[in-house]
């Protein structure tokens, strides 16, 4: 190819034409996380949630169990919600009125797909029927089908607290749920068409979380939630709902998000597996994994399953004292008093330790980050500063077992079950409550995890 000055001068000419196609395709965002630290990321217009997430995981080396979720979080009207994995994050973002502390958060939220995997939690018998349109009711095994599928409506009624609009006042009202919209019955329980009043549909419209609802809106309980209309900036423009407990909010919710994208949800919840499915390189390097043993002059395959586990268990063992001894090697007294002090100090480094953490904090940065069986963190506990305690989510509640000191002369245990079961250290204990249920109510399955950006 000859190249002549007109060459250069036509891609001179070019050149601010490609930069402004540039500019306009990257846009730059600021997410926020758990600790309030953010980072700045350039990105392109039409990246979704789901790709924000994925670049996140990335940056901070997370590990990926598809729970990472990013939050729209709007502090001028106190409602949050979690964007779904396919929303484009710009059209959200321009949605967002100027000069308000609008922000997106990236954290965890266990409890996004469950309702694809345990629908009873979610739906209770007493909420949920098949519309009229279809004149039957539902049968469990394929409640979340008749969500999915377009031509029939699953209905979803109860009652629930309504702000009245421009009044401070609170009413009572039976609301049913239903594919046009959501309706409230100005007569009792009635469904019939003449006594149904329309209050909101989801075309053009998100529900959100409502943060402080008694403090914010003199609520009568906190499990408030909202639809907003994309188009609204205003408190005033909020359809303000509030419901009597933890699982007919979670029921109301997670069934507007169903009738509001249906099969999409799908997608997104499969999206991942079927991503591991096609990829073969995890399988093929776990079935590669053999047991060695190099303690000898020559080194030899393990082939007997018993001696595997106990050549696992002491390698667990050895890398706890050697990490023991690491953490408390600084001029310690003596052996007995270094050993006391690494093992009340190896957990600090895990992800599911949160230290100083309130009661109150564990209740929100659970609830935060999924309702459901097993989600757990362990923290000191306020009370005794010698004990921990477990904080765990059962049946959509948060409990809190005390973690107590054991001494059997001289040596320094940990007990949930007043000494019946002892650990050497927080870790050993956390590794066998993620196996056995034990004492507690549900086995631990998903830690509440904090990064900083």
């Amino acid at each position: 190819m000859l190249v002549t000055a007109d060459t250069f001068t036509n891609v001179s000419h070019c050149l601010p034409e490609m930069v402004v196609n540039l500019m306009f395709l990257l846009q730059v965002i600021k997410v926020y996380s758990e600790d309030n630290t953010s980072k700045a990321v350039e990105v392109p217009s039409d990246v979704t949630a789901q790709d924000v997430c994925q670049l996140f995981v990335l940056k901070n080396h997370c590990i990926d169990d598809h729970a990472w979720t990013l939050f729209e979080h709007l502090s001028h009207l106190g409602i949050e919600r979690a964007l779904e994995d396919h929303e484009y994050v710009m059209e959200v973002l321009s949605s967002w009125a100027m000069d308000t502390d609008s922000r997106l958060y990236f954290r965890k939220n266990y409890a996004k797909y469950e309702f694809f995997r345990k629908p009873l939690d979610f739906f209770p018998d007493h909420m949920v029927s098949i519309s009229s349109e279809t004149n039957g009711m539902v049968d469990h095994c394929d409640l979340i089908q008749t969500f999915l599928n377009s031509s029939t409506c699953p209905e979803i009624h109860g009652y629930l607290h309504a702000k009245e609009q421009s009044r401070k006042s609170w009413k009572k009202s039976y609301f049913v749920l239903r594919r046009s919209g959501l309706y409230f019955s100005n007569k009792g329980t009635s469904k019939e068409p003449r006594h149904l009043q329309f209050f909101a549909d989801f075309s053009d419209s998100d529900v959100y979380t409502v943060l402080a609802a008694k403090k914010l809106h003199g609520a009568p309980t906190e499990f408030g939630f909202c639809v907003k209309s994309t188009k609204c900036s205003s408190a005033r423009d909020l359809k303000l709902l509030c419901a009597d407990d933890e699982q007919t909010r979670t029921c109301w919710i997670t069934a507007m998000r169903l009738l509001k994208f249906g099969m999409q949800l799908y997608q997104n919840f499969i999206q991942p597996h079927q991503k591991q499915k096609a990829s073969p390189m995890r399988s093929i390097s776990e079935n590669s994994l053999v047991a060695m043993d190099f303690s000898g002059q020559k080194s030899r395959v393990i082939e007997n399953p018993s001696e595997v586990l106990s050549v696992a268990v002491e390698e667990g063992l050895s890398w706890r004292r050697k990490s023991c001894h690491r953490l408390s090697g600084h001029g310690s007294p003596s052996t007995a008093q270094s050993s006391v002090i690494s093992a009340s100090a190896i957990h600090v480094a895990q992800p599911w330790f949160h230290g100083k953490l309130s009661r109150e904090e564990s209740h929100r940065l659970i609830a935060q980050q999924g309702l459901i069986d097993g989600v757990f963190l362990l923290r000191d506990s306020q009370s005794n500063p010698k004990t921990f305690v477990l904080s765990l989510c059962y049946m959509q509640k948060i409990k809190h077992f005390q973690i107590l000191p054991v001494d059997d002369e001289g040596e320094l245990f940990y007990s949930l079950d007043d000494g019946q079961t002892r650990f050497t250290d927080l870790i050993q204990l956390v590794d066998f409550y993620q196996l056995n249920r034990g004492v507690l109510p549900c086995k631990l399955r998903h830690h509440c995890a904090r990064i900083t950006l």
